[in-house]
């Protein structure tokens, strides 16, 4: 009987236990790249995933942005017939301009709640990202491009601009 012994580390491809080897170390590659595909799939779908995310609020801000903007001229013409309602004497507007109060109030609560904030432009210096200059006026009492009338209010949503201030500033002559 010839007793030959073959050590496992110096099994060759040909016998079965070298196959084994092989097989097992393509197996174990076959599951690290298939761990390696799966990792990467996942990453993409989660940066796919937030990528979308953050363009519907993107679209959302756009439309809301965009409805808010078209309640501003309406608002601005509650303004001005509070504004007649009061400077006149006529006693029977009390009612109209109580109305006009009261609806006024209630379009500013909606853009508060909206995050609909006024631009303050009496008095800051003129600012071209939030303000339109529509005239200019020699004062010597106001600094150089000081804004010194406010013709038509401005909005920001959040940080974005819903429209410019219409202001009137300051020049020295």
């Amino acid at each position: 009987m010839n007793d030959t012994h073959v050590d496992p580390a110096d099994a060759g491809t040909d016998t079965p236990q070298g196959d084994l080897t092989q097989e097992l170390d393509a197996l174990r590659r076959e599951r690290d790249d298939a761990q390696d595909r799966l990792l990467r799939l996942q990453a993409e779908f989660d940066n796919y995933r937030k990528r979308i995310d953050r363009e519907r609020r993107e679209l959302g801000d756009h439309f809301a942005s965009e409805l808010l903007g078209e309640f501003l001229p309406v608002l601005d013409d509650v303004e001005r017939a509070l504004g007649a309602a009061q400077a006149s004497a006529d006693p029977g507007l009390a009612s109209h301009r109580q109305g006009l109060e009261l609806i006024q109030k209630q379009f500013l609560e909606l853009l508060k709640r909206r995050n609909v904030t006024p631009i303050e432009a009496r008095g800051a210096d003129f600012d071209p990202n939030v303000h339109q200059a529509v005239g200019q006026e020699v004062s010597p009492s106001h600094r150089e491009g000081e804004v010194i009338e406010d013709l038509r209010r401005g909005y920001q949503l959040g940080e974005r601009l819903l429209r410019p201030s219409m202001v009137k500033v300051a020049t020295r002559g």
